[in-house]
């Protein structure tokens, strides 16, 4: 099995339960607050060692408690945790994140030592890229560590995969031509293409993406499934499974960490997309980040049914 290498963010998430979403101005009462070890690199980290692929992290966290809750969380999924930079003059990034009734969620980051993350951190880990085949990237550290650390890894000849979110209203066109696998959902595609939905024409919107020079996209649609434009420009869509939600935090995170498991054991994109559907389907079952992940016996047993 090919290795994968996250570079990401590491947050602690604080995550408070309500029944509905409180808007502008108004009070309303939780029913309960979790502390959980979240931050999309390290549930993405996460979800790989969980359903049992080869994983290692790059990132940074402060030298609190928060540091070492995440850490242990990492440790016990199998991820390496040998690369990860502690800095003592910065906390740990932290997360509040409220959830409501239906398993929608809203989320405030407060990045921490994920935003020290530089490009001279990249450089002295560039060993590490080069030990591993896939490389995956979000974008809750610094932008133009993420595209230096993207064009090394392409440079390097590795696979690389983005997940573009938080997704900047000026999204880097440079960055495109380094990423082998695009994974936004629709929020996220809308930014990205300058559209209101994009997902009316998702066969449009993903080759204005290919275009830019992306190999190819991957459009996460929720309960509906998701949309893939491939390398050789065929379009399908796989539709999700049904299940009742009660959280969708590290949905999407171990949908992309499933997706490069299944790269990772040399099978098609479209088989890596049916996987990722049925563990993403499992973590919105759950609450919590990485505490929601399933492992690939679950998902094993849910392919069975």
């Amino acid at each position: 099995m090919k290795s994968i290498l996250v570079i990401g963010s590491l947050n602690m998430d604080f995550v408070v339960n309500v029944d509905e979403m409180p808007v502008a101005g108004e009070t309303r009462m939780g029913s309960s607050v979790e502390l959980i070890p979240g931050g999309k690199g390290a549930n993405q980290a996460c979800a790989v060692g969980k359903l049992g692929g080869k994983a290692d992290m790059l990132g940074a966290v402060g030298t609190d408690s928060y540091a070492q809750m995440q850490l242990n969380s990492l440790k016990e999924a199998g991820v390496s945790v040998s690369s990860i930079i502690k800095r003592n003059t910065v906390s740990t990034g932290m997360a509040f994140i409220t959830v409501n009734r239906a398993g929608d969620n809203s989320i405030i980051v407060v990045p921490g030592a994920n935003h020290t993350l530089t490009k001279k951190d990249i450089d002295q880990h560039m060993e590490l890229i080069r030990q591993h085949d896939i490389i995956i990237l979000q974008m809750e550290i610094p932008l133009e560590t993420v595209i230096y650390a993207a064009k090394c890894a392409k440079e390097a000849g590795k696979t690389v995969i983005l997940d573009p979110a938080p997704a900047p209203e000026n999204f880097p066109v440079e960055l495109y031509q380094y990423i082998d696998i695009l994974k936004p959902n629709e929020t996220e595609l809308n930014i990205l293409t300058n559209s209101e939905d994009a997902a009316h024409d998702l066969v449009k919107a993903t080759n204005q993406l290919k275009e830019l020079g992306v190999r190819c996209v991957m459009v996460s649609l929720g309960a509906s499934g998701v949309f893939i434009n491939d390398a050789d420009n065929r379009q399908c869509h796989i539709p999700g499974i049904p299940v009742k939600a009660v959280d969708s935090t590290a949905a999407g995170d171990t949908f992309t960490a499933a997706v490069a498991v299944c790269l990772a054991k040399g099978e098609s994109i479209a088989e890596a997309a049916r996987y990722a559907n049925i563990a993403a389907a499992l973590a919105v079952t759950k609450r919590g980040a990485q505490s929601s992940i399933p492992t690939c016996d679950e998902v094993a047993k849910m392919q069975e049914r």
